[in-house]
């Protein structure tokens, strides 16, 4: 075996075993298989162009003489994004533990109980520090988040304001202009009218639904939210605020004066900048709001016994619901960023945050009284962290490149200079001689902190904040450590079973890959920081590019997008400007086949897109009679096909060509969801089957973990005549030369996940990924085989095969009384995920392996798939007390005194020989849903404070 081949070590099975597992489905070689899965007209003709594979020595060292290439500047540019000090427990047991980046977002909620109670804590800590009554376990960045904020204001104006078409959303002039994008972005599709100015001379007008403001705001004035806010309200005027985190330890949460959102990000409690993401976001509301809430919320609930246990609540997926008519297209998380920004509050406690923020503040102060000296004009006389200095700009960046320091300039005549966490008395000298020397005046240095508060006494926080135990108890690095590791073990990831997961791609996240997420030179360079101090990165992301293109058979590439949802988004909103630059604005017809992804109408509505479903044939396949006459009727109109390949059924259509042609006939572009282009890479792609656009969820096809619900990354990757209209960054230029305005808020999006990716591919090469795309199928057809007779599997391809997933239908087993649900939570008695319930067919599992689950293991899951089925045969639905209806079964259960159940506790505990060797513990009991829906509470104060007994 050449240990130096990273394919040997990615892909599962090994080669004599892939012969055995040929075998054992009728096939000699894998091309056999492959001909026989995938159509010949869409095969690829040629091998991919691809640099020739590192091995995982060759890449880290290549990604350290990349990091050299970067340039780690002093920065106070601010805009969002901060220099942090990451606790060192926090990186070791969280950002490098495969038990927490290997975890699946939390559906199967009996075994996910740590990651669910670290978010909680997140969400507790939101609501504390905004002072609103609701918030959601993270969204993707502060820009979009701001986004959402406007959409639901917008959904919930009230019945008068409908009825009079009241469309005007007021910016305050000091937003962050990266929001300030965005919101252009996302507003015109759905007919908002922005309007922008000084929060002072609003005029609070009818004609206006709802407005933001920043605070403090982007060169660091302090806004009087309390009397803007106050105005609103008086005015039927509803307000978000964008709101620095660290700010409001000492500034007043923005709920104590009534606002209806705040949003920000999560990113100063000690998560990397990384050159723009990944970053948690927060997004807090009122509880009057929870139905339009966009994302993931977490919530207390009971289980069987009526023990505390925790799940997602509410909408968590209700664009699968209500598809064209959700709210939000958003379906992914920041959970990894969320759970370590959580941990940073848990670790410092409101003690410790508030000398985090008094020391920030009074530097900032110290800094100000020191150019005050000099003779500089401050632009703003309250402040929180950061300064507008009047000054010649290009004078104070000559002096400050010398000292290898960056500030923000805004304009030619002034200089913003944001303070953080990792700054100390000995930078503020420097700063000052900085200055000193751009005025060509002495430097006396400063010897002691200012402690004078510049924050207006009425915007003083006055509010009390994370008073709850969990964030006054572990404070030193011993407890926190065993607090983490108690809430890792109830969870369970990749580091113990195979998560068979199908559309979702829970493939290995290899060390190497993830080795440069923790390299300084990688993680400590600002999004906005000048070119020329990020080569490193300019070089890694030009060339992941370059690859992606490759892949997709495509001619441009923007990373922005930092979501499969996002990517989705940015996708249809380059189709939409295309057509626009050739006088076709009235094109807004989208065809969506009825078994697409929910995210994939609801994308199409924010894109100002109408939603027309095509038909599903008997075979799961697109209805191509159906497609062509709703193609013809729309003709006029025709703005694009949004279709998913392989099908979400988990088959290659055959027809591909001839659907992506109707629609080109008929003047329309085709949108290709990436979901699945795990089973595409090296064997055929998008632009080869006649696709114009598809998004890439990096996060499944590319290796970047899952994190139990984010970081994902979705990058769009587009044919020639959609490469002029790439999205776009206010600060950073990317795009094309039409670019659209910007799809999230770093230029690049979540750069530093970018790396894992580009590493992936660095360390494969073209042979290593065909192959992993074709033990991926091969792996699916392995368990197809092996449970045949046991379940059906509802679709397949021409010549019976599946793609690199498949469904089983469970929905003969009614008549025994067995619901999917029950399969579910019985396979984790046997040590294992459920596959994905319920989608895109309810009552089935699609069932996913990826390539790099080994023989053995795929033997064991179809083991106990086998030894379930044997358990439905034996149930009876008049007597639902059974080891399925019961499962999982915990170990409180199984070591009680007594025993009411009429079987064994070693066949509800080990009914399989192999679980002895390796048991996870679910630590609850199956959750009771609707009781959590109905006494919604998603803070982790005690349930005795919310529910009467």
């Amino acid at each position: 075996m050449n240990t130096k081949k990273f394919s040997l070590r990615h892909i599962g099975p090994r080669p004599e075993e892939q012969q055995q597992m040929l075998n054992f489905i009728g096939v000699n070689t894998i091309d056999e298989l492959i001909t026989q899965t995938i159509p010949d007209n869409i095969r690829l003709k040629k091998e991919l162009d691809l640099d020739a594979p590192m091995s995982e020595q060759e890449f880290t060292v290549h990604m350290h003489q990349l990091s050299k290439k970067n340039k780690v500047y002093k920065t106070y540019i601010g805009l969002g994004y901060h220099p942090t000090i990451l606790p060192a427990v926090i990186q070791r047991n969280i950002l490098e533990n495969p038990g927490w980046y290997t975890a699946y977002t939390p559906y199967q909620a009996e075994i996910a109980q740590g990651r669910l109670e670290a978010l909680l804590n997140f969400q507790t800590m939101v609501t504390d520090l905004t002072g609103m009554e609701i918030a959601n376990a993270s969204l993707l960045d502060e820009s979009t988040s701001a986004a959402e904020a406007m959409a639901l204001l917008f959904a919930v104006r009230d019945r008068d304001q409908k009825k009079n078409n009241v469309h005007k959303f007021f910016v305050s002039d000091d937003i962050l202009p990266q929001t300030l994008s965005l919101l252009e972005t996302r507003s015109t599709p759905i007919g908002i009218e922005l309007v922008t100015g000084k929060a002072e001379d609003f005029d609070f007008s009818s004609e206006y639904f709802g407005a933001i403001v920043q605070y403090p705001g982007k060169h660091g004035q302090i806004t009087d939210i309390k009397t803007f806010i106050e105005k609103a309200n008086q005015n039927n005027i509803k307000v978000a605020v964008a709101a620095d985190i660290l700010s409001l330890i000492m500034l007043e949460a923005p709920g104590k004066f009534g606002a209806d959102v705040v949003v920000g990000t999560t990113q100063r409690f000690g998560i990397p900048m990384g050159y723009g993401g990944p970053h948690a976001a927060y997004f807090a509301t009122k509880e009057a709001y929870k139905r339009d809430l966009p994302g993931r919320i977490i919530g207390v609930t009971k289980d069987l016994n009526g023990n505390r246990a925790l799940r997602m609540a509410l909408q968590t997926r209700e664009q699968h619901i209500k598809r064209d008519k959700a709210t939000s297209n958003i379906c992914t998380a920041q959970v990894l960023l969320a759970v370590m920004a959580g941990m940073y509050s848990v670790y410092h406690g409101p003690n410790g945050l508030k000398h985090i923020a008094n020391e920030v503040h009074s530097l900032t102060s110290t800094l100000a009284k020191s150019l005050n000296s000099l003779g500089y004009k401050l632009h703003n006389a309250s402040f929180f962290d950061t300064l507008h200095i009047e000054a010649n700009a290009k004078t104070v960046k000559n002096f400050a490149k010398k000292r290898k320091i960056n500030f923000y300039y805004p304009d030619q005549e002034s200089v913003s200079i944001s303070i953080n966490e990792t700054t100390t008395l000995e930078d503020i000298n420097i700063i000052t001689q900085i200055f000193a020397d751009a005025k060509g005046v002495p430097f006396k240095r400063i010897e002691s902190i200012n402690n004078v508060v510049q924050i207006p006494e009425i915007l003083q926080r006055t509010s009390e904040f994370l008073t709850l135990p969990i964030f006054n108890t572990y404070h030193s690095e011993t407890d926190l450590m065993r607090y983490i590791k108690k809430l890792e073990r109830k969870d369970l990831s990749l580091n113990h079973s195979m998560i068979a997961l199908g559309s979702c791609t829970m493939k290995l996240n290899a060390a190497a890959e993830m080795l440069p997420l923790s390299m300084f030179k990688w993680g400590n360079i600002h999004p906005f920081a000048p070119l020329e101090q990020a080569k490193g990165f300019q070089i890694v992301l030009k060339k992941l590019e370059e690859q992606l293109n490759e892949v997709t058979g495509f001619a441009g590439t923007s990373l922005q997008p930092n979501s499969g949802a996002q990517g989705e988004y940015a996708g249809l909103m380059v189709i939409r400007a295309y057509h626009e630059s050739r006088g076709d604005s009235h094109r807004n017809i989208c065809i969506i086949p009825s078994s697409a992804h929910g995210t994939n109408p609801a994308s199409a509505v924010m894109a100002g897109m109408k939603v027309i479903v095509t038909k599903s044939s008997d075979n799961g396949n697109i209805d191509v009679d159906d497609l062509r006459e709703k193609a013809e009727m729309h003709k006029d109109n025709l703005a694009a096909l949004m279709v998913t390949y392989p099908s979400t059924h988990g088959v290659y259509e055959s027809a591909i060509k001839e659907i992506t042609q109707i629609i080109h006939d008929n003047g329309g572009q085709v949108y290709m969801d990436g979901a699945n282009m795990n089973a595409q890479v090296g064997l055929t792609n998008p632009g080869n089957i006649g696709a114009d656009v598809c998004h890439l969820n990096l996060h499944k096809t590319f290796a970047i973990p899952h994190g139990g619900g984010g970081p994902g990354v979705g990058p769009i990757c587009v044919a020639k005549q959609l490469v002029p209209f790439l999205p776009s960054n206010p600060i950073v230029k990317t795009g094309g030369e039409q670019a659209i305005t910007a799809i999230s808020a770093a230029p690049f999006g979540s750069a530093l996940a970018c790396l894992i990716s580009y590493g992936y591919i660095k360390m494969l090469g073209a042979d290593g990924l065909k192959q992993s795309t074709e033990v991926a199928i091969l792996n699916a057809n392995y368990i197809k085989e092996r449970l045949n007779g046991y379940y059906n599997t509802l679709y397949t391809g021409e010549q019976g095969r599946a793609a690199h997933e498949m469904i089983i239908d469970c929905r003969p087993f009614k008549e025994k009384g067995i619901e999917v649900v029950d399969i579910a939570k019985r396979l984790m008695d046997y040590g294992f995920h459920a596959p994905t319930v319920s989608f895109p067919v309810a009552g089935t599992m699609m069932i996913e392996p990826t390539e790099s689950e080994s023989l053995s293991e795929l033997d064991k899951f179809c083991d106990a798939m086998i030894a379930i089925k044997l358990e439905i045969d034996l149930a009876d639905k008049n007597e639902p007390n059974n080891a399925l209806k019961n499962a999982p079964h915990t170990l409180n259960m199984l070591t009680a005194d007594e025993w009411y159940f009429p079987y064994s506790r070693e066949t509800a505990a080990f009914p399989l020989d192999y679980v002895r060797d390796n048991k996870f513990w679910p630590t609850v009991r199956r959750v009771d849903e609707a009781y959590g829906d109905r006494n919604l509470i998603c803070t982790c104060a005690p349930i005795e404070d919310y529910i009467e007994a």
